[in-house]
């Protein structure tokens, strides 16, 4: 009897003991890289993140050997060489931000589409696969891959998933948890909520490009006045005499300081102008 109230005791005082220890902190889920929304929102989801690295690689050794042939000036090619690596970024950015206004302009088309279908008595699955016909063209090949995968497998929400990461877009988002929510819940209010959705995103989409065509200066002034300078020294470097003073401690100072002030100034400046960008919903 003694032995056991001892091991009660000791029991007890052990998950006194551990309650003082700290918390374990739980491991955070692996995160996504962050160059893969941003390819897949530019259309390019075959591309891998690996692959679009290498040529990121690729491009800015091109540009620091061209640069260092002509000025012989290492200082100046590595800036060079950092500009080309980061080309290929940007490239893909503006293509991404192309598409997403591209996408904005059409999904009320699209929404449209899919309250006639409705109203003309289609479910809306098969509504859905017909815009890979009748929908708008930039559309048309997700919806059809839609098409494809709710006739493999015949879940609905499933295939609403892979539509999803294919179009890679906020207002597509919105579209599809709306239909989500529509076939869930089911009733007759399904084609008063597509007319209702169509006149946000018209609204939205208006809106959104009068702003855009507002602000479009502030960023070509901004892209303007960060490439100048760095054009002038591209055309130094068929300068001997001149381009070698980079190469000196005083030089890579006046690089390095240039640099980190254009791209601060860059951000400022493109912060300033920029509109709020819309995020994607269960992505």
């Amino acid at each position: 009897m003694g032995a056991l109230l001892g091991l009660v005791l000791g029991v007890g005082l052990l998950l006194v003991w551990s309650s003082t220890w700290p918390p374990q902190s739980v491991p955070s889920p692996r995160r996504t890289p962050r160059l893969r929304p941003l390819l897949a929102a530019a259309g390019l989801p075959e591309v891998t993140v690996a692959g679009f690295l290498v040529v990121c690689g690729v491009t800015g050794l091109t540009a620091a050997t061209v640069v260092l042939l002509a000025s012989r000036t290492a200082p100046v090619a590595l800036v060079f060489g950092v500009m080309g690596a980061y080309l290929p970024v940007a490239l893909v950015r503006g293509r991404a931000e192309r598409r997403l206004r591209e996408l904005a302009e059409v999904w009320p088309e699209a929404v449209d589409n899919l309250a006639s279908a409705v109203r003309a008595g289609l479910s809306l699955p098969e509504a859905l696969a017909g815009l890979a016909d009748r929908g708008p063209e930039p559309l048309r090949p997700a919806f059809s891959a839609f098409a494809l995968d709710y006739q493999a497998g015949g879940r609905f929400s499933d295939a609403l998933d892979r539509l999803k990461e294919r179009l890679a877009d906020p207002v597509g988002d919105r579209v599809v948890e709306s239909l989500r929510v529509a076939r869930e819940v089911g009733g007759g209010d399904l084609g008063r909520l597509l007319r209702t959705l169509s006149g946000y995103l018209r609204d939205d989409a208006r809106t959104r490009a009068e702003l855009q065509s507002r602000q479009s200066w502030t960023v070509n002034g901004a892209r303007l006045a960060v490439a100048a300078p760095w054009l002038v020294l591209l055309m130094l470097c068929f300068q001997p005499e001149v381009i070698q003073r980079y190469a000196s401690p005083t030089g890579v100072a006046i690089l390095v300081g240039g640099a980190a002030l254009c791209a601060v100034a860059y951000r400022v400046m493109v912060r300033i102008g920029r509109l709020p960008t819309e995020r994607r919903i269960l992505a």
